[in-house]
Order: structure tokens, then sequence, then C-alpha cells
């Protein structure tokens, strides 16, 4: 059982650092430093669309290994730890309750041991299959077990988190869980729920391909299952920047999150319709029915609805607390908000920019405008708005508030963390800009130009100027990520405080989970009964996808497995 934490011990230790700090900090951390050696390996990428090529002097073996490194550390293991550090600690700071904390280090070495395995799987250049995994491409067995592993320990995170809440449960019987646990908890159960695809590829066919107890892998098949994945994994990455957004960034603002139940709503609706939307990503797969693909269409279309409702919730929420700040007019109030906190200032611009991540990827789940842009550069322009930038910033945001708590230090270099907030959403723009002209115009994706056909590089001819733009990007994004962990490694040499430094405080809510007579709302209620979405949602994604893999394991067809490095 989870233990209670009172608030006289919370305050006593918080100097000292009680342990589900300590092990916060650990996923931070470890999860920062796989996204510097990922970082750095991003210009080189982004040169590279604009036709300057610096492999040659760089110590890799390839452009595909720098590659595979950027996406797998970027994409996977930097996301990974810092979801498994915010998601704990935030539920465990709402409900005052300490994890257990021997399964959670469990967890965290689990990760960590994974991570070293793929990593030295991919330095030794046996694994350059990108993040995508695809077979027949064939990787080392430690880069497969190493990611299995960060999966795993994921989902030892998920259970702590579970428990927790019924602990909560029996100490408060009959009220709803709070907000931000609940939030948490909801995005745990569509990850454990995602994350069966991408663990039966590995389990049945990648490690065994890879141990030589099989002779081959049916990449239709393993398509399928990582697409299973592949898409809610982008949810995996977003939700958890939706708890901020819900629950510490109106605080920031000086306001009042508008509504409990729109937030508690966003998040089943992910749960319900995230996951049985992989066939947008396979509308190229000639081994799926085009009505199934329609399905998908159909729900990823649904996706929009929790997006558009955020938008309009942190939207009015920023509004009450911009003009609770003095702010007048239209849109006096927006002119209004802290712009000047770096985390306020990176988690309102991550959020900007998510509104042309979804415009991006309603093109994406469309089937014919996908065919234009499909395998094109447009794609990872829209990762990067999506990904690179809501989901990153968001997280960076999130370092300028907790590494300063944790530690007890103030924050190294206040000016560093906004300008590493401003300029990184500069260079994303130009980025996404830059790689959507360029996909728009043919210029394929994954690929080094000096290794293009005379014909190829005609297009990236055509491309010059997008080109340009994107390369411009490599620049300002270098910049960004300097200031940024200039700020962060600058925290450690502040002196330590007897006062606990930035302590995280949740928005209250105009419109709460309880009524005015202080009986919980029976909208609340209804969604608290997790059981049953969670079965609703299964059904859903039986109905959606068992068809198509029942027909694709009846139809097996082995490949051998290539290494084209």
């Amino acid at each position: 059982m989870a233990t209670v934490m009172t608030a006289n011990e919370a305050t006593d230790r918080a100097v000292q650092g009680p342990p589900e700090r300590r092990l916060t900090f650990a996923f931070l951390a470890v999860g920062l430093a796989a996204m510097l050696v990922g970082f750095l390996l991003g210009p080189p990428q982004a040169l590279n669309y604009a036709g300057i090529n610096i492999y040659d002097y760089l110590p890799l073996a390839s452009y595909y290994q720098g590659l595979t490194l950027h996406g797998v550390l970027m994409a996977l293991v930097f996301t990974s730890y810092y979801i498994c550090g915010l998601l704990l600690y935030l539920p465990a700071r709402e409900l005052n309750l300490r994890p257990r904390m021997v399964p959670a280090w469990v967890a965290f070495w689990m990760m960590t041991v994974g991570t070293v395995l793929a990593g030295a799987a991919m330095i030794a250049n046996t694994s350059n299959v990108l993040y995508t995994l695809y077979p027949p491409m064939e990787g080392h067995f430690a880069f497969y077990l190493g990611l299995t592993l960060v999966v795993v320990a994921t989902l030892i995170v998920a259970a702590l988190t579970w428990d927790m809440r019924q602990t909560w449960k029996r100490l408060n019987p009959g009220q709803p869980t709070p907000l931000v646990t609940y939030m948490s908890l909801v995005t745990w159960i569509m990850w454990a729920i995602a994350s069966l695809g991408l663990a039966a590829g590995a389990l049945f066919l990648l490690l065994p391909w890879s141990l030589g107890l099989i002779d081959g892998v049916d990449p239709q098949l393993f398509r399928t299952l990582f697409w299973y994945t592949g898409h809610p994994i982008v949810y995996f990455w977003l939700l958890p920047a939706y708890v901020v957004w819900y629950a510490i960034v109106p605080r920031q603002a000086g306001g009042r999150l508008i509504s409990d139940s729109m937030a508690r709503l966003v998040f089943i609706l992910f749960l319900l319709f995230s996951i049985p939307t992989g066939f947008h990503h396979q509308y190229a797969d000639p081994g799926i029915d085009t009505s199934w693909k329609l399905v998908h269409n159909v729900m990823t279309a649904f996706i929009a609805i929790p997006s558009l409702i955020t938008a309009f919730t942190i939207a009015a929420s920023l509004e009450n607390g911009g003009r609770a700040r003095g702010g007048t007019g239209i849109m006096g109030w927006f002119w209004a908000l802290p712009w000047g906190k770096p985390a306020f200032a990176a988690s309102v611009l991550a959020m900007i920019t998510f509104i042309f991540g979804g415009a991006g990827g309603m093109i994406l789940a469309s089937m014919n405008l996908n065919l234009v842009v499909h395998n094109t550069a447009f794609i990872p322009g829209h990762f990067h708005v999506t990904v690179g930038t809501a989901v990153t910033m968001t997280f960076m945001g999130v370092a300028f508030l907790l590494i300063p708590h944790l530690l007890g230090r103030r924050l190294g270099s206040p000016r560093a963390a906004l300008m590493s907030a401003w300029l990184w959403f500069i260079g994303m723009m130009i980025m996404a800009l830059g790689m959507h002209w360029q996909g728009i115009l043919g210029v394929p994706r994954r690929s080094q130009v000096s290794d293009l056909t005379n014909d190829l590089q005609g297009v990236y001819a055509s491309a010059e100027l997008a080109g340009m733009f994107t390369g411009l990007s490599a620049v300002i994004l270098l910049v960004a990520g300097i200031f940024f962990f200039y700020a962060l490694i600058a925290t450690f040499f502040q002196p330590r405080t007897s006062s606990d430094i930035g302590d995280i405080e949740f928005a209250e809510c105009i419109s709460g989970s309880h009524d005015a007579e202080g009986r919980p709302r029976r909208s609340v209620m209804l969604m608290e009964r997790l059981g049953l979405w969670t079965i609703v949602a299964v059904v859903i994604i039986a109905i959606a996808y068992l068809p198509t893999i029942l027909e694709q394991v009846v139809g097996y067809q082995a490949v051998p497995g290539l290494q084209l490095w």
C-alpha cells in the first residue's frame, strides 16, 4: 500500500529530499541527458534537408545511425523517463501519498538497463533500423530487448500510480479521484492498452527473430502491430503535457481552470478513440482492406474533438487569469499574462504550436491528402510541431519548475531559460515551414542528400528555398538548446535555500468536481467508472483491429532479415 505522508512530515523533509523527490529527479535527470545527446544529433538532420552534409565530419558510421540515435533517444527514451517522473510525482503531491519506492526504483533501473542495451546496439552500428523498427531491416537482439525493458518499466510506474489512487479511494470512500491523479491515471490506462501492440511485436516477432529462433518476420503484420502502438504513443507523449496545461498553467497565469468535468471528459475521449487510429499510418499498405482504413480515418477525426475542447477550456482559463491580472478589452488579457516566467512562456508557446500540429494531423488523417505527402519531409515536419514542440516545450517548462523544486535551489538563469523557450518556438516554426513545404514538393524523408539518385537530386533542387528554412532552423534550435541546458546546469550552482522553492501548486476550478452542496457531480462520478470506460475502449479497439490482425496472422509470410548498413 502507498504510504501517507503528513503535511508536517512533508515540510520537515522538503530540503533533505524525501525518497519520491530523489526518484523523480533521477527520472528527469536521465531523461534530460538522453534529450541532450538526441538534441545534439538533431541539427545535422535539419542541415541535411538543406543539402549540407556534415556527417563526414562526425564520429558516426552513417546518416542513418545518427537518425536512429536521434529518434530513439528523443522520441522513446527522453519521453519515457520524463513521463514516468512526472506522472508519478504529481499524483503523489496531489494525494499526499508516497508510492511504493522499491518497485519504483526497480522501474527506474530497468529503464536504465534497457536504455544502455539499446544505446550500445545503436552505437555499435548494429541496429540502424530507426525508431520505427520496421522489418525486414534487422537489428541486434540487445536493441529490441532494451526497448522492451523501457516499455515494461513504464507499465510498472502505471501500476504504482493506480496503487496510490486505490489507497486514496480507501481513505476517501465515495469521493471522485482528484483531477491531476485522474488525468494521469487515464493516461496510464490508455498506454497500458496501447503498448500491447509493440509488446506483442517485440516478444513474438522481433526478439525470436534477432536471436535466430525463427527464420523471418512478416513485415505487414509487424507494421500493423507497431502502429497499433505507434499512433497512440503520440498521446502517451501529449497527454502529460495536457496534464500540465490543465493543472499547472492556469495557476501560473493567476487564474482558475474553467471546468473540472471538461478536463475529465477530454481524457476519457482520448482513452476511447486514440488507439483505433493506426491505419491512417498505413493508407499505402496493400494488406489492409480499404473499409477498415476508412474506419480508422473516422476514428482519427474523432480525436479532434477532445483537442478542440482543450483549446476552448485552456484558452478560457488563461483569459480568466489574464483578466485577474488586469487585462482588459478583447485581447488585453492575453498580453497581461506572465510572459516573463520561463515555465509559463514555454507551456503557452507549446500550446500555440499545437494548433498547427492539430491542423496538420487532420491533413494526414485524410486518405487522399495523406497519399500526396506520404513518406515525404512533411511527416517529420508535422512530428516536430507536435512532439518536438508541443510536448518538448511543455517538458522544458516543467523542467524550469521541477528541477529547482526538487533540488531546493533557484533556477540558475531565468533569462537564459526564457530565451530558450522563445528560440525553440521560433526555430521549430521555421523548421515546420521548411519541412512541410519540402514535403509538398516531394522531398523524401529519411534520406541523405548525397545518397539520392540524379532524379531525386532534382527534387531537392526544386525545393532549395524551402530547404534553406529547414537549415536555418538547425542553427536557431542549437542556440535554444544551449540556453536551455545552461539554465538547468546553472541551477546546480545556486545556493540551497531553507524554503520550498517553486512548490508545485495545482489550479483551482471555477466549476469543480462537487456541486454547491458539496456533493460529487453526477457527470464526474460517471467518468469515475474507469473500469467501464476501459471495457468500452477495448471493445472499440477489438472491432477496429481484430479482423485485420487475424487475417494477417492466417496469411503470415516470413521474410528474412536485411542489414543495409
